[in-house]
């Protein structure tokens, strides 16, 4: 059975020891914050960038380019391994597009080789999370094409519940309205969020207050996780960590969740969303 190498983007906020145990190549999103010079964002310190943003500084992000998808493909391609590409949700970033492009110029150059993009409809952790799960089935002893079934068979099932302390991020976004970010602000709102079906940031309800909206991500989790004692389960943190424990042992003590790994939101999602971002990714019934 020929190898294949799984290759995915930094918008799976995977630290680089985990994306080195799962074997994992990662390529990165540009972040390009004020008064510094564009930077790869694998390369930008998580908890410096939050305290850059705290600084009331700016930052934005550009998607990675379908040349340099190509040259990371043929790379592979050349150490004679196939190659399956699992991308950025397609409804947050054009990164996915650009390596759909590079894997359909791969092919008809290398038509002996396998070489497939699936689009996640996933994004940060929830990306991860699919990703981690594709590449232990990977070492498992799936093939390539049983990962890409996997993977298009469960997506729609990666569930991504979370929240953000700062509406001015979301206004800034076109997530919510000038108004609503002033109003919400002066009343303590919080937005509780999630991705749906097109991959795309959704607004499904709103609690007063920080702790209120950290057990309403608790809520619907509860609501919608497939056997959650079974699984492994992920969390991300804008800087935030206490409450990323928090919601941690809440899925531990009450639901028996064995294994949640916690982890920043990374300068890509970051930029958009804020310091304090507090978001978990598990498998449900759907989205």
């Amino acid at each position: 059975m020929k190898d294949f190498i799984i290759l995915t983007d930094s918008g799976t906020d995977f630290s680089k020891d985990m994306a080195a145990e799962l074997g994992v190549k990662v390529l990165d999103l540009v972040v390009m914050r004020e008064g510094f010079e564009p930077t790869p964002n694998g390369e930008v310190d998580a908890k410096e960038f939050y305290a850059f943003l705290r600084a009331k500084k700016s930052a934005t992000t550009s998607a990675i380019n379908s040349d340099t998808f190509a040259e990371a493909m043929e790379q592979i391609i050349s150490e004679g391994k196939d190659v399956i590409y699992l991308g950025f949700s397609s409804g947050l970033s054009n990164t996915y597009n650009a390596g759909r492009i590079a894997a359909e110029e791969m092919r008809e150059k290398y038509p002996d080789s396998k070489i497939y993009a699936c689009d996640t409809l996933c994004a940060s952790l929830g990306e991860g999370l699919l990703v981690y799960l594709a590449a232990k089935k990977r070492l498992a002893g799936a093939t390539i094409d049983e990962v890409r079934d996997f993977v298009e068979q469960n997506k729609l099932k990666l569930c991504h519940e979370f929240t953000v302390d700062d509406l001015m991020f979301l206004k800034r976004g076109g997530r919510v309205s000038t108004t609503t970010a002033l109003i919400g602000t002066a009343l303590g709102i919080k937005p509780v969020m999630h991705v749906d079906n097109e991959g795309h940031l959704i607004k499904v309800g709103t609690a007063r207050g920080r702790r209120a909206s950290i057990d309403a991500l608790f809520d619907r989790l509860s609501e919608r996780a497939i056997a959650p004692a079974e699984q492994t389960m992920f969390i991300c943190h804008g800087d935030c960590i206490e409450d990323a424990t928090y919601l941690s042992e809440r899925l531990k003590n009450e639901l028996g969740v064995k294994e949640v790994y916690i982890g920043y939101t990374g300068v890509v999602i970051g930029s958009h969303s804020g310091p304090n971002t507090l978001a978990v990714f598990y498998i449900g019934n759907e989205r």
